[in-house]
């Protein structure tokens, strides 16, 4: 694929993506960051994937890893902080 329809897609994705979360109730946040985590799951999968990958040769094997590093601390510090959202609503003993 050309970098310019790659460009293209990622600025949509950007646009509809601040779009969207921009409308989500407040009510909605937690159960919304808990969806993104999933998200993020995938996302190490897939880093896994390109980081595993020989065929594309030694720099995207170190960006592969890299996205790896990134997209697991983005799935662990997403989890702790919805924990925490969510002992706000547990009754205190």
């Amino acid at each position: 694929m050309e970098a310019i329809y790659l460009l293209f897609i990622l600025l949509l994705s950007i646009f509809v993506g601040f779009e969207l979360i921009q409308k989500v109730p407040a009510t909605l946040h937690t159960p919304l960051m808990s969806g993104a985590n999933a998200i993020s799951g995938i996302t190490v999968v897939g880093a896994l994937a390109l980081a595993g990958d020989e065929t594309l040769g030694e720099y995207a094997m170190y960006l592969g890893a890299f996205a790896v590093f990134l997209a697991t601390i983005n799935v662990v510090g997403g989890y702790l902080v919805t924990d925490r959202m969510l002992a706000m609503f547990k009754k205190k003993k």
